[in-house]
């Protein structure tokens, strides 16, 4: 106990007040920055009629279910079932940021410690096209993907959304890292380019490669474009576009716009949660190395 209580004021002498300031003004901008996710899903439980309240109420008084009732009522009253929209969207996502941190993370390997004749202007190419905005280059990548004949399909939903030029350029910051020494003594071992980048390179950018699996899955989990603009058969649409159908419904769809909002907003959170201390790792070197 006596030993406690000496650590215990060894603390508290610690405790400075601009130290009790810094951390007051920290969850001062935390709950402002989760008082939009806190009001997105405290509006999800709202009845009606505290919905339409002017002005809106923040937390709510009466909590319901029927909000959620109502929006799997209204997606299974349409020609396709919620759980085709809900599978579509589960397999072109997993697919799509499968195959990006594969075609992201052998490009930028190839680029950055390969070096075949030609790889650096490659390189250089994809940092130029961040500079692009991408609906300068929708009518192009609708041309490409309508001539391959993936329209109505879901390599119309995957294709188009790999090799995204932030997560290459990001994959070959961390792997521009990674000593030419190491790597050496590896071929001179007698391993292959592809044990190389299983067993070194893989395991080093771990937290990078957590930080593209974020932000890949989000935006291509939020993608209600592509649906809208490859896709014409309503079976192969994503759960994103038939939820943003019913936020279009009107007032009488109200319960059920909040209620999707936040179904469409929950893995992204269960995502990041899961991968959120790779990613602060990938913060921290990018920190370290500005």
């Amino acid at each position: 106990m006596p030993a406690i209580a000496k650590q215990l004021r060894r603390g508290l002498k610690k405790i400075t007040p601009g130290w009790v300031t810094v951390y007051v003004l920290m969850i001062a901008l935390a709950l402002v920055t989760a008082l939009p996710l806190i009001y997105m899903v405290v509006t999800a439980f709202k009845p009606i009629e505290e919905l339409l309240l002017f002005p809106p109420r923040f937390f709510v008084k009466r909590p319901v279910l029927t909000n959620f009732s109502d929006l799997f009522e209204t997606l299974d009253s349409q020609t396709v079932p919620f759980t085709r929209y809900l599978f579509n969207s589960l397999f072109t996502t997993v697919v799509t940021v499968v195959l990006t941190l594969a075609v992201c993370l052998m490009g930028a390997y190839a680029i950055e410690k390969v070096r075949m004749r030609g790889s650096r202007l490659f390189g250089t190419m994809v940092v130029y096209a961040l500079m692009f905005s991408p609906p300068a280059a929708q009518i192009p990548i609708y041309m490409v993907v309508a001539k391959s004949g993936m329209l109505d399909t879901y390599w119309a939903l995957i294709i188009p959304s790999l090799a995204t030029p932030m997560y290459f350029f990001l994959l070959r910051q961390f792997i521009s890292q990674i000593p030419e020494v190491l790597l050496e003594s590896a071929r001179l071992d007698g391993a292959s380019e592809y044990r190389i980048l299983v067993s070194l390179i893989i395991p080093t950018v771990k937290p990078a490669l957590a930080t593209v699996t974020v932000f890949a899955f989000i935006a291509n989990w939020n993608n209600s474009g592509g649906s809208a603009i490859y896709i014409t058969d309503q079976a192969m649409k994503t759960l994103p576009y038939a939820l943003s159908t019913i936020t279009t419904g009107g007032l009488a769809r109200a319960g059920a716009a909040a209620a999707a909002s936040l179904l469409i907003t929950l893995p992204t959170i269960l995502v990041y949660l899961l991968m959120q201390a790779q990613v602060m790792k990938t913060m921290v070197f990018a920190g370290i190395k500005g």
